[in-house]
């Protein structure tokens, strides 16, 4: 069938040196350079790291912006306790057969209270306690502070506007207050 080519040569064996260098280049290990392994072991590393870098930004400022609000709110309460315009009242409170206190800071400059409330029990639940502002014009909620825990409690609160003078505070449960 190769008759017709013309020019075909008949098939030769390969010597038998170049069948085992074939065979034994087929058979090795193949490796890559070491400069390709490195390069893509970097790769690896630099892309890692920038995914743990960009996390962790996010993380520290998210912290960062939690820190300074507690930092805000901590300059604001010392400001209001260190005011020469604040008139501090502690009020003993008996709940449940526990002894607490109430103390209210009040700065006549700035209309503010901070309240704090400690070892008042904690509320039944569906149960609040409520702070009450004594005016003039009667009895004005001040606010409603649903204790669930026996830790302290401290509120910044507005005294009400209006040119509306205060004259004391009142406290008590509000049994519905829990479900405001």
């Amino acid at each position: 069938m190769t008759d017709w080519l013309g020019m075909a040569s008949a098939p030769r064996e390969p010597p038998p040196e170049l069948k085992q260098r074939v065979l034994a280049r087929a058979l090795a290990p193949r490796r890559e350079p070491v400069w390709q392994l490195a390069a893509a072991a970097g790769l690896v590393l630099a892309v890692a790291g920038g995914a743990w870098a960009v996390v962790t930004v996010q993380r520290l400022s998210i912290e960062r912006g939690q820190l300074a609000a507690r930092v805000s709110a901590l300059q604001d309460t010392l400001s209001l306790i260190r005011s020469p315009a604040t008139h501090v009242v502690q009020i003993p409170v008996a709940t449940n057969g526990r002894v607490g206190a109430v103390t209210i800071f009040a700065d006549t400059a700035s209309h503010r209270w901070l309240v704090t409330c400690h070892g008042l029990s904690p509320n039944q639940p569906g149960q609040a306690y409520q702070i009450w502002f004594i005016t003039e014009q009667g009895m004005k909620s001040a606010a409603v502070m649903p204790m669930d825990s026996p830790h302290p409690m401290v509120l910044a609160l507005d005294m009400p506007g209006g040119g509306v003078r205060v004259m004391g505070a009142g406290q008590g449960c509000d049994p519905g207050a829990g479900r405001r």
